[in-house]
Order: structure tokens, then C-alpha cells, then sequence
């Protein structure tokens, strides 16, 4: 971007409005420290719903979490316009692109509120907001949202998460890896779409090769839905060797970093503790079936573990895509998994 294109604003008091995919909050995260690198003084209020929320509280860098409770309907929005009604800002961020985000851009007091061009702002979301930044490709949603910074002519190198975990968070992981015993490698193995989830034996059959060729404990790790938890349960019934071992929900997604972070080795479905692994900089094997990974596959690292089945032979081989397809994840294979494995293992990340 062009110095005549950047935008001069005050930015002490900002606010960000991101708030319900706990994996697009984790993106944000590399703006906000930014942000605060450049000015340390910027207190920020961030928007958020109570379960990404509850990954980001405690962070060095947000001041001020406004919670935002969708599922009360009516009264979700009425509340946070109460609470923004008492705030004023220099700027605001408005990242989600959806109408609700909208609305709720729209009950912020700020001279400037920064979303994304037209073409890119659905659900109207361009209606909300006062300046866009520049028209651009269509790339990582990582580096989409560093364009917000580069209109505002913040770099965003270094590329920092800051997500723990945080001191007081260190005992409670030193008692897991305790428990645990040795060596272990997290699986992420149910997500909340079940056309993303792979199939419970083969998972098995990967924690038995971790377990037989790397010394390595399978933990299975996620949500505490019913669905994940037969997920799991059939994964620990197929399982010929060391049976994995169970930790879902464990600690909630502040205990998830610490079991995360504490890994040797993380293999992830395409949902959140993809991008936690990620920005806690852990070697991830990610398996991708209705997105293009180049769009929210594992950013800056990694991309050579991914196990693609997005892809087709006559896709663009540089363009990013951005539509989504369906019932692909049984074309991955245990082998698949495990050669990527091999792939980790060789490069000693």
C-alpha cells in the first residue's frame, strides 16, 4: 500500500469488533499486538462472545472484553448498545463480516470505523462502516486482516499471538504433562461440523502407529460435545495399543493452550486448536477437506504437513479459492496421516 493510501488517525482508544469464531479471534491476535507495539499507550476494547472470550481474557494487550450473548436474541443487542453507549473511540475495527457484527459497529461512537472493501464486506457489513480499506486479492484470512494495519501504516512484523500460556496457567499444565507421563501428541478429533470430522478407526489406526514408531501418547483434545465424546470413545474402543488418552474439555480452552503448547506434535481437523497450535508455534498436521488451506490452513508454517482434500487437478495452483466443498474427507488416508508424520519427524521441527 502506497503512503498517500494510509490512513492518519488517532488510535488511543480503539475498539475491535470480532466476536464469535474462536479461530478468527486467534487471527486477530497479530493485530492487536501490533497495534500495541506501535502504541503502547492504546487501550482496546474488544466485542466478544462468551466462548472466544474465554480464551482471550487475561491477555496482555486487551484492556476491556465487552461481552456479547447472541443466544439471548433481542436482548444480547440491547445490552452491549448499553455498554458502548458509555464508551467513546478513536477507531474502530470492524473484522467480522456479518450482519449481527454490523449492527453492533453501528452502536459504537467512533469518527472512524475501518471494515473491509464492499466486495468483501457480505451480509451488508459495508453499510456499518465509515472508511474501508483498499480493494485487494483474495489471500490468507491472516493477511487480510493484516491489510487493516497497513492502512493504518502499522507493520505487522513481527507476527506475534501472545496466547500463553500465562504464568499462573503453568501449574495446572505441569500437572497434565505429570499425568500424561511422557511424550505426547494432541489430537484435535471432532470439530462442529460433521463434515469435517475423519472417521474414528482411522484416527485409531494413527494413534496406534504415534504410539508403536514414535513413542509417542495419543491425546485426544477439543470440544466437550456429545458428539466429540463418542467420537473419541470409538477412537479409544479401535485402538489396538496404548489407548489414548482423553482430555476434552479439559480446563476449557485456557487449559486447551497449555496441553497444546506442552505437545510434541498436534494433528488437527480444520476448526480453532488448528490456529491455537499454530500461534503457539507447535508443528501442526492439518487435515482439510472444505476449505482451501491456502485461505485458513495452518498460516506461516506448517503448509507443508497439510493433508489437502480440498484440492482438485485443475484448480488454480496460486489462486486462492474461496468456495466450499463437501464430503471429502474420507479421500484422506491413515497413510496420508502418517507420511505427513514421517514429513515432522525428519525435519525435527
Amino acid at each position: 500500500m502506497t503512503r498517500q493510501a494510509t490512513l492518519r488517525v488517532p488510535m488511543d482508544r480503539t475498539a475491535i469488533v470480532m466476536m464469535s469464531a474462536v479461530g478468527d479471534s486467534v487471527h486477530v491476535l497479530p493485530v492487536l499486538t501490533a497495534l500495541k507495539r506501535a502504541q503502547p499507550q492504546m487501550r482496546v476494547t474488544w466485542v466478544l462472545q462468551p466462548g472466544p472470550a474465554s480464551l482471550m481474557r487475561g491477555h496482555p494487550d486487551i484492556d476491556e472484553i465487552l461481552p456479547f450473548h447472541y443466544g439471548g436474541g433481542l436482548s444480547a443487542y440491547t445490552d452491549v448498545r448499553r455498554e458502548l453507549s458509555r464508551r467513546e473511540f478513536d477507531l474502530v475495527l470492524a473484522l467480522q463480516v456479518s450482519l449481527k457484527a454490523g449492527i453492533v459497529t453501528s452502536f459504537t461512537r467512533a469518527p472512524v470505523k475501518l471494515g473491509f472493501d464492499r466486495a468483501r464486506a457480505r451480509d451488508m457489513n459495508w453499510v456499518f462502516t465509515s472508511h474501508k480499506i483498499p480493494a485487494g486479492p483474495r489471500r490468507h484470512v491472516q493477511d487480510q486482516y493484516f491489510e487493516f494495519l497497513a492502512h493504518l501504516g502499522v507493520p505487522h512484523a513481527p507476527v506475534t499471538w501472545n496466547l500463553g500460556p500465562w504464568e499462573h496457567e503453568r501449574e495446572a499444565q505441569r500437572a497434565f504433562v505429570a499425568k500424561v507421563g511422557r511424550p505426547y501428541a494432541a489430537i484435535v478429533c471432532g470439530t462442529s461440523d460433521a463434515d469435517r470430522d475423519w472417521l474414528p478407526e482411522r484416527w485409531a489406526a494413527v494413534c496406534d502407529a504415534l504410539h508403536r514408531d514414535y513413542d509417542l501418547q495419543p491425546v485426544l483434545v477439543g470440544g466437550p460435545s456429545p458428539r466429540e465424546r463418542a467420537t473419541a470413545a470409538a477412537i479409544v474402543a479401535e485402538a489396538k495399543l496404548a489407548k489414548p488418552l482423553i482430555a476434552l474439555g479439559e480446563g476449557g480452552l485456557r487449559g486447551l493452550v497449555g496441553i497444546l503448547e506442552a505437545s510434541e506434535l498436534v494433528l488437527s481437523l480444520d476448526t480453532a486448536p488448528l490456529h491455537m497450535s499454530v500461534a503457539l508455534g507447535k508443528p501442526v498436521i492439518a487435515l482439510m477437506s472444505q476449505a482451501d488451506p491456502k485461505r485458513t490452513g495452518p498460516y506461516g508454517r506448517s503448509m507443508d504437513l497439510v493433508v489437502n482434500a480440498f484440492a482438485e487437478p485443475g484448480d488454480p495452483p496460486e489462486e486462492v479459492l474461496w468456495m466450499r466443498r463437501r464430503g471429502r474427507m474420507g479421500r484422506i488416508t491413515v497413510d496420508d496421516v502418517l507420511e505427513r508424520v514421517a514429513r515432522w519427524k525428519a525435519g525435527a521441527r
